[in-house]
């Protein structure tokens, strides 16, 4: 289902993802710095969680200017809090690269506003740019340490904006519940040589969901 979200005097493209039973939870998912919400990694994901009963809602939102997208994704957690078609009890926010320090910041923001009333239940990052290539010393991680809601990370062994050793130093420092699954020798947008694009996704999607599964809380399954 295709919908226009309202964002200041614009509207961000948006795609609902929905299950054939009423769905309880969510997932806002976005991209990276390039492309867009078709993005094969979002659409894999988007109709693998669809399919298991989680509602997925993708957008779109260009421009590389790290607060306006984290604007953008505060718009769209606003208009499926309020929206009617869908009464959800709560959502996670999910995005790839980029999309994924969006998502943190604002949890981290929401989350330091005195009106956080549980909506969001958690943030999937895909592909996490902990830091530029070869630019380790420098970490993006202000808004992890100060998140407390659960965290999953799916990131390549080889990615070269997230070296291994850096993430788990920075996991092993933040409060909130956290898990890191690793797709083996896979390098930034994840490609692992030797094996097909849709068997990565394939493993991305049911660590996505299985993570999921643990965190939705007992009372709503």
């Amino acid at each position: 289902v295709k919908v226009k979200i309202p964002f200041g005097n614009k509207y961000l493209d948006a795609i609902f993802s929905v299950p054939e039973k009423k769905p309880t939870y969510g997932v806002i998912l976005t991209h990276g710095a390039g492309g867009d919400m078709n993005f094969p990694h979002l659409v894999s994901l988007a109709a693998h969680l669809a399919s298991h009963g989680v509602l997925c809602l993708r957008f779109t939102c260009k421009g590389l200017n790290l607060a306006y997208r984290t604007k953008a994704f505060k718009a769209v957690v606003e208009y499926l809090k309020l929206s009617d078609d869908y009464k959800l009890s709560g959502v996670f926010l999910a995005g790839r690269s980029m999309g994924s320090r969006a998502a943190a910041s604002v949890i981290r923001q929401l989350s330091q506003d005195d009106d956080d009333d549980g909506f969001i239940q958690g943030l999937v990052c895909l592909s996490y740019p902990l830091h530029r290539p070869k630019l380790q010393s420098k970490l993006r991680d202000e808004d992890l340490l100060l998140i407390s809601c659960p965290v999953l990370f799916v990131s390549g062994s080889a990615d070269e904006m997230c070296e291994k050793q850096l993430l788990e130093g920075v996991v092993s420092k933040m409060k909130a519940p956290k898990k890191i699954h690793w797709i083996d020798k896979a390098n930034h947008g994840m490609a692992v040589k030797g094996r097909t694009t849709n068997d990565v996704m394939e493993e991305i999607n049911a660590q996505v969901f299985s993570w999921l599964r643990e965190n939705v809380p007992l009372q709503h399954k």
